[in-house]
């Protein structure tokens, strides 16, 4: 019983906070409604019990959105917290698009016949799912998130060859930054 209130509360927190994210009028807070709605999410997975995907849930989600900020501040030159805007563009088709999308998957749950369990779950349904999803092929994507991450460094490289530190040179207290593309005078 408890569990059940549990997962309700929780679907509800996410369901708001991923409303929210429409709703704010800035990038940041955007950004904390959507963490919030994963966090959640997370939360709900941690309460039926896979321990696993439900700290990965929540640890993922929490540091994508920390990089979303941080690219948002460094790639846009912006305030996110201060800076307001619109989150939904098109709002009439986005909201009979929303619309469609919600009353095709609401009847597809109810008309759909759903399958009856066979068997008895697992004894550690981390483990089984763990197989389920990747089974012999574990090694392959831990080598390929390596590389994955490396593509990441090497793209944030190859954006902004140019530093805070190129640019001001020795003296970051200075106003005023050398930089010739953006009419900086230098010293």
């Amino acid at each position: 019983m408890v569990e059940a209130v549990v997962v309700w509360v929780l679907g509800a927190v996410a369901v708001a906070a991923g409303a929210a994210v429409f709703v704010v009028d800035s990038m940041a807070r955007a950004t904390y409604a959507l963490a919030a709605s994963f966090v959640a999410v997370g939360l709900m997975v941690l309460s039926l019990e896979l321990d696993y995907i439900g700290v990965v849930i929540v640890l993922m989600m929490v540091m994508e959105m920390a990089i979303m900020a941080i690219y948002m501040v460094m790639f846009m030159g912006m305030n996110p917290a201060l800076m307001p805007m619109e989150m939904v563009h098109n709002k009439r088709g986005s909201l009979a698009l929303a619309s469609m999308t919600f009353a095709v998957l609401a009847a597809a749950v109810l008309l759909i016949p759903w399958p009856e369990r066979l068997g008895e779950p697992s004894a550690d349904t981390t483990a089984a799912l763990g197989e389920a999803i990747m089974g012999s092929h574990m090694l392959v994507m831990l080598a390929i998130s390596a590389v994955l991450f490396s593509t990441i460094v090497a793209g944030i490289v190859l954006a902004n060859p140019r530093g805070r530190y190129d640019r001001l040179g020795a003296d970051l207290g200075r106003r005023t930054p050398d930089d010739p593309i953006r009419g900086g005078v230098g010293r």
